[in-house]
C-alpha cells in the first residue's frame, strides 16, 4: 500500500444495492438471468437505469458475456475472478477505476445457480492440470475435503476443538433466526453441529455453507455524486486484496490466514483505522473455521485464540463484535461465491435497514472474503459518516 492510500479513503461510495427478489432454489433463472436481475434492482435502488452504466465488474460470466446480456456498452470493465472474494477487490478496482476518471457509474454484479445449475459451465480439474495432477488423485476434490486439511493442523498446533468451531454455526445461525429472508432458522446447538452428517472429518453438514440459488449488486460512484441519491451513501474506507497459492497444499503456513494478513493490514491503513474502530464485521463463513482464521490473520485475536472467542459468544447477538448477522453462508444463502452478500449485509446494516438484527448506533463495517481455498484474500471497511 503507498504511504498516500489514505487519499483514495472516502472517495468513492455505494449507493445501490440490492439482491435478487428471492435467495434459495431458483431452477426457473439462468447464471445470467440472475445477474440481470440483481442488477436492474440495484440501479432501481440508486434511482437509475441501465444506461447510466458507464462500468461494470462482475465474475462468473465474463464481463462481455454481461454487457451483451444487458446491451450495453461500458467504457471500464474488470473481470476479475479469484472466487468468493472476486467482488470485495471489484469494490476496490472500481475506487481507483472512478478516481482515475475512466468511468463514473460502476455496476458491480454477482448471480450463481449454484443450487440448480441452470446456465452454469464444466466443473472439475482436467487431469493436465497441476490440481489434477498433485491434489485430485489423493482425494482432495471439491471445498469440503480441501478446506478441512488446514482445521487439522490448526486443532495440532492450538488445541483448536470441534465444539469450538460448532459454536460459530450456532452463533450465525442465531442470526439467521432473526432474518426472515434465511433459508435456515431453525435453532440448532452443539450436540446438532457435532451429531449431524460427517462430510470430511472434522466437518460435519452443519459445519458447511449452504449450496443456493441467487444473486446481488452494487452501483459506486464518486464523492461529488454520492449524496444525490435517493439512500444515504455508504463509503469505501479501505480496501486490501492479495493472492499466494492455488492449491491447497501450497499454503506457506496452513494455521494461519498469510495472505489475509496483508489485506488486512492494508485495508486498517488506508481507512486510518485500527480494530478497535471497527464496529461489525462479516467474514466469510464457507465452512466454520474460516471466520476463525479471518480473525486471527485479521489481528483480531492471536493464532490459536480464535476457537475460544467464538465459543465465548463474542460474535453471537448480544455479543461485543456482531459478525455474519444475515445468518452468513452457513445459514442465509451461498450460491458458491459468497461475497457479494457479505457485502451487501454490510451496506444493509450500515443503512439501518436490517430489521430486528440491525446493530445500533452502527458507523463502520468490515467485509472479509476468501480467493478460492485460503489462495488469496480481499478485505474492506465501509462506513456511513
Amino acid at each position: 500500500m503507498t504511504r498516500n492510500s489514505q487519499e483514495y479513503s472516502h472517495k468513492v461510495a455505494i449507493v445501490g444495492a440490492s439482491e435478487t427478489e428471492t435467495v434459495g432454489k431458483l431452477p426457473d433463472r439462468s447464471m445470467l438471468q440472475l445477474h440481470a436481475e440483481s442488477a436492474i434492482l440495484a440501479l432501481a435502488d440508486a434511482g437509475l437505469t441501465i444506461d447510466d452504466v458507464d462500468g461494470v465488474a462482475t465474475a462468473g460470466p465474463t464481463p462481455a458475456q454481461l454487457t451483451e446480456y444487458l446491451n450495453i456498452i461500458p467504457r471500464w470493465i474488470d473481470g476479475t475472478a479469484v472466487g468468493g472474494g472476486s467482488f470485495l477487490m471489484h469494490v476496490g478496482h472500481a475506487v481507483a477505476a472512478i478516481q482515475a476518471g475512466y468511468c463514473d457509474v460502476v455496476l458491480v454484479t454477482h448471480g450463481e445457480s449454484g443450487r440448480s445449475g441452470v446456465g452454469v459451465g464444466g466443473r472439475g480439474a482436467a487431469p493436465s492440470t497441476i490440481a489434477g495432477q498433485f491434489e485430485t488423485p489423493y482425494g482432495t476434490w471439491g471445498p469440503p475435503s480441501m478446506f478441512s486439511v488446514p482445521i487439522v493442523r490448526h486443532m495440532h498446533e492450538y488445541g483448536t476443538t470441534e465444539e469450538q468451531m460448532a459454536e460459530i454455526a450456532v452463533a450465525t445461525r442465531k442470526w439467521a433466526e432473526l432474518n426472515p429472508r434465511a433459508m435456515m432458522r431453525d435453532p440448532i446447538t452443539v450436540d446438532d453441529v457435532l451429531n449431524s452428517r460427517l462430510i470430511a472429518w472434522p466437518l460435519h453438514l452443519l459445519n458447511c455453507c449452504l449450496v443456493t440459488d441467487g444473486g446481488g449488486a452494487l452501483v459506486l460512484v464518486g464523492e461529488e455524486r454520492a449524496k444525490d441519491f435517493p439512500k444515504d451513501p455508504v463509503w469505501v474506507l479501505g480496501r486490501g486484496e492479495a493472492a499466494a497459492h492455488t492449491l491447497i497444499s501450497q499454503m506457506r503456513d496452513m494455521t494461519e490466514w498469510t495472505a489475509a494478513v496483508q489485506t488486512g493490514k492494508d485495508a486498517f491503513e488506508m481507512a486510518g483505522m485500527t480494530h478497535q474502530d471497527i464496529q461489525h464485521a462479516m467474514f466469510y463463513d464457507a465452512f466454520t473455521h474460516v471466520p476463525m482464521y479471518a480473525l486471527e490473520a485479521l489481528g483480531f485475536v492471536k493464532p490459536g485464540e480464535g476457537g475460544p472467542y467464538f465459543a465465548e459468544g463474542h460474535t453471537a447477538p448480544g455479543g461485543d463484535f456482531p459478525m455474519n448477522t444475515n445468518g452468513g453462508g452457513l445459514s442465509y444463502t451461498h450460491t458458491g461465491m459468497y461475497g457479494m452478500f457479505a457485502i451487501m449485509e454490510s451496506v444493509t446494516q450500515l443503512r439501518g435497514e436490517a430489521g430486528a438484527r440491525q446493530i445500533e448506533d452502527l458507523h463502520t463495517s468490515m467485509v472479509h472474503a476468501p480467493a478460492g481455498m485460503f489462495s488469496g484474500t480481499s478485505t474492506l471497511i465501509l462506513g456511513n459518516d
